[in-house]
C-alpha cells in the first residue's frame, strides 16, 4: 500500500470530494478515484459513501481516517527527524511575510535561528496578504505569515497567534493625557488609518460601527510602518497591531491608550502549499514560531496537539515564540 495512497484518502476524507482532493494531490481526479477504489478493495471495506454530496465517509473510513492521521503525522515526525539528522540543515530557506509581520516578528525568529542552525540562510521577502499567497504557490517561498489567514484547497493554515489591535497615539495628542479612554472621547476624531482595501481595516471600521462610533480616517497607509512615522511627525492617533509599536512605546514616542470597550485582535497564520510539505528547515523554522512542532498533515486539518517545540536550546518562549 503506498503512502501516496493514504495521503489521497485523507484528502478526500477532509475535503469531501474527490477533485477537490486530486487538486490538492497535483493528481486527475481519475487518479484519485482509483486509488481509493484500490484501497477499499486491499482493505475489504467500503471507506466513502459516494451516493451523497458532499462525500460522506462510513462508519468504518470515520475510523480508518482517525487512525491514519495519527499513524501519517508519526511517519512524517521521524521522516524529518532521520533527514535532519543525516545532513543537517543547511541552504536557503525562503519566507514570504506580510510587512507588519516580517519587521516585529522576524529579526529575534531570525536571530535564534541562526543560533540554532547556521548553515541554514534564511531570506525573508515582505508584501501584502495577496503576494504572500502569491509567492507561495508560484515556488517562491515555501512559507507564508499572514494575517486573518484563510484555508483553500491549495492552502493549508496552521494559527499562529491572535495579537491584540491597540488604540495608539503621539506624546503630544490630548489623548495621551489619559490612561484610559472613553468610546465618547473618540467619535468624530481624526486619526491614520490602513487603506480600506486590507482586512484589518474592515475589520476595525466593523468594530467601530458597532460600538456606535464614527473616526475620521484623513491619512491611510497599507503597511504598519507608515502609520507610526504619520502618528508621530502629525501628533495623530490610529489603531495598531501590538506587536507594531512595541519599540515605539518602550522609548515613550507613541502612547497606548487603553479603551474598555473596544477589543480588537488580529488572527496571524503560517501558511504553505497544500500539495507539498516544508523542507526540514522550513520544519524546524515554523515550529520555532509556533513553539511547537509544526506538524502539516495533522495542522492542515484544524487539529493538533499542544506539545513544546523539542527544539534543543531554543529560547523563544513556547506557546507565544517571538511575542513580547
Amino acid at each position: 500500500m503506498q503512502l501516496r495512497t493514504l495521503e489521497i484518502f485523507c484528502d478526500v476524507a477532509q475535503l469531501r470530494s474527490f477533485s477537490k482532493a486530486a487538486d490538492a494531490r497535483g493528481v486527475t481526479q481519475s487518479a484519485a478515484s482509483q486509488a481509493i477504489q484500490h484501497l477499499e478493495e486491499s482493505l475489504g471495506v467500503q471507506l466513502i459513501d459516494r451516493s451523497t454530496r458532499p462525500l460522506t465517509l462510513t462508519t468504518a473510513g470515520t475510523n480508518y481516517h482517525c487512525g491514519l492521521k495519527e499513524i501519517l503525522a508519526a511517519y512524517h515526525r521521524l521522516e524529518e527527524r532521520v533527514i535532519t539528522a543525516g545532513r543537517g540543515l543547511a541552504g536557503p530557506l525562503h519566507i514570504a511575510a506580510i510587512y507588519s509581520v516580517g519587521l516585529s516578528y522576524m529579526p529575534e525568529a531570525i536571530e535564534e535561528f541562526g543560533r540554532l542552525y547556521p548553515e541554514v540562510d534564511v531570506r525573508i521577502g515582505y508584501g501584502q496578504n495577496e503576494a504572500v499567497i502569491r509567492n507561495l504557490l508560484n515556488g517562491d517561498a515555501e512559507i507564508g505569515l499572514v494575517s486573518f489567514p484563510k484555508p483553500s484547497k491549495q492552502i493549508v493554515v496552521v494559527p499562529w497567534q491572535k495579537e491584540p489591535v491597540r488604540l495608539v497615539c503621539s506624546a503630544g495628542h490630548p489623548l495621551a493625557k489619559h490612561n484610559e479612554a472613553e468610546l465618547a472621547d473618540l467619535d468624530g476624531i481624526e486619526m491614520v488609518g490602513f487603506d480600506r482595501s486590507l482586512e484589518l481595516r474592515r475589520m476595525i471600521d466593523s468594530t467601530l460601527k458597532r460600538s456606535g462610533i464614527r473616526v475620521d480616517f484623513r491619512n491611510e497607509f497599507d503597511n504598519a510602518d507608515s502609520i507610526v512615522r504619520a502618528i508621530q511627525a502629525n501628533d495623530g492617533a490610529g489603531f495598531l497591531p501590538e506587536a507594531a509599536v512595541r519599540r515605539e512605546t518602550a522609548t515613550g514616542a507613541l502612547r497606548v491608550v487603553a479603551c474598555r470597550d473596544l477589543r480588537m485582535v488580529r488572527p496571524l497564520g503560517i501558511v504553505f502549499r497544500r500539495s507539498g510539505r516544508p523542507s526540514a528547515a522550513g520544519y524546524e523554522f515554523g515550529s520555532l514560531l509556533l513553539g511547537r512542532p509544526l506538524e502539516p498533515d495533522r495542522d492542515k486539518r484544524g487539529s493538533g496537539n499542544r506539545q513544546k517545540s523539542p527544539t534543543p536550546g531554543a529560547t523563544i518562549s513556547p506557546g507565544t515564540s517571538v511575542v513580547a
